[in-house]
């Protein structure tokens, strides 16, 4: 009996055992125009349904690597099966970045664009705002082409994998550059008072961790172009070494710390390319307030941090900034994000997420479309205001509901 397919996790396994693994864009679209049913396999590093289906899984991790370089430097053209960590090696032999990276390098280029995936960073959208253009086959296997000049990329981008397989995007780019990344230890929740905006924006890149153990922050990750000044920073004390995310991993496998200048795709992303990313046993949820709100999103959990702590392996905390794009949970304003990464037990952990929501949910909380959550469709909806465009742009894109499955369709209506 062949093994069956799961997520990275291993929390969710697909309703599937077809995997289609085309090598050409023609396959895709011979594969995509016979199928009844068919979702797109990124990467595997969502935690809910989103991505599965009784008819057939599709990956394109077998296309043929691409990365082209626009003549006047300001975009690429990357294939839809890449991955950031290839992605930056490529872009930094031509002195290239994109402008921020997730935690996990690990992650495909599209799948992040389509679950709206972001790093930190005030002045930082979300990963999904670098794409000028985007080539995807519909249903009916046509190939069609969006770009800034249409109405629909906005929506297009972050589109759940709703309307189509997306074979190719097209992204922004700018000049490489360097950081460097520091982590200080035992931020006291004083601090926060009268100082947390100073404290997130002190950092091209800043990350707040918290086992939700005390009101205090573990640890400050710190990814800047400039040298900190020497001793304590608000109260925190330097790093004596280097720091791992999740209390007892190694440092080693993370990005290099202790304020070393690297390169940005060595620094930007908490973990290395070559090791398990995050700690591997685990389940993640993720939770976005405007900016305004960032206080009482803190103060929301501290409330309930007994229960947290006692299901979690730790908790980050940082920025975005806002975008356009229908279905980002940033769409219309600058952000903070609470990401859990919880143990990996679903029956002890729910209960829980059910909870921080409804404690969220006055701040107009907007879960990670690629996390557990467990907030109703209508309420989701209200969240957005373009949901019925979306909604009406997937009818166009996809009459049949060739891209449907369950989990998309309660959340589509």
């Amino acid at each position: 009996m062949p093994e069956r397919l799961t997520n990275w996790a291993g929390n969710i396994v697909f309703s599937t055992e077809l995997l289609h693994r085309p090598r050409s864009v023609d396959e895709v679209r011979e594969i995509v125009a016979a199928a009844d049913q068919l979702r797109v396999l990124g990467s595997g590093h969502s935690f809910n349904r989103l991505a599965d289906t009784d008819g057939a899984l599709l990956s394109l991790a077998d296309l043929p690597r691409s990365v082209e370089v626009s003549p006047d430097r300001s975009s690429v053209r990357v294939d839809g099966g890449i991955r950031y960590g290839e992605l930056a090696a490529r872009l930094a032999d031509e002195g290239l970045a994109v402008h921020n990276m997730a935690s996990l390098p690990h992650i495909s280029v599209v799948g992040a664009a389509a679950t709206a995936t972001h790093g930190s960073g005030v002045r930082n959208p979300n990963l999904a705002t670098a794409v000028s253009g985007l080539e995807i086959v519909r249903a009916d296997g046509e190939l069609v082409t969006l770009d800034r000049s249409s109405a629909d990329l906005a929506g297009a981008v972050v589109g759940l994998g709703a309307l189509g397989v997306v074979t190719a995007l097209t992204l922004d780019v700018v000049p490489a550059f360097e950081l460097r990344q520091y982590v200080y230890d035992n931020l006291p929740v004083s601090a926060l008072d009268g100082h947390l905006d100073e404290i997130l924006e002190y950092g091209y890149s800043v990350s707040l961790f918290t086992r939700w153990t005390s009101p205090d922050i573990d640890m400050v990750w710190l990814k800047r172009h400039d040298p900190m000044p020497a001793g304590d920073w608000h109260g925190a004390r330097p790093a004596d070494g280097p720091r791992h995310p999740v209390p007892g991993m190694p440092g080693t496998n993370c990005t290099e710390q202790g304020g070393v200048p690297g390169p940005w795709h060595a620094r930007l992303p908490h973990f290395r390319m070559e090791f398990t990313p995050s700690s591997g046993e685990e389940l993640q949820s993720e939770w976005h307030v405007s900016r305004e709100h960032a206080r009482a999103a803190i103060e929301a959990v501290n409330s309930m941090r007994d229960r947290v702590a006692a299901v979690l392996q730790v908790c980050e905390i940082r920025t975005i900034a806002a975008d356009d794009l229908w279905l980002s949970p940033n769409h219309g304003r600058d952000s903070l994000a609470l990401h859990f990464t919880w143990i990996a037990d679903t029956e002890a952990v729910l209960p829980v997420v059910a909870d921080l929501e409804k404690a969220l949910a006055p701040l107009d909380a907007r879960p990670h479309w690629g996390k557990i959550f467990t907030a109703a469709p209508a309420t989701l909806r209200d969240l957005y205001p373009r949901f019925d465009d979306f909604t009406a742009l997937v009818e166009r894109f996809d009459p049949a509901g060739t891209f449907r499955n369950p989990w998309l369709a309660e959340i589509l209506g």
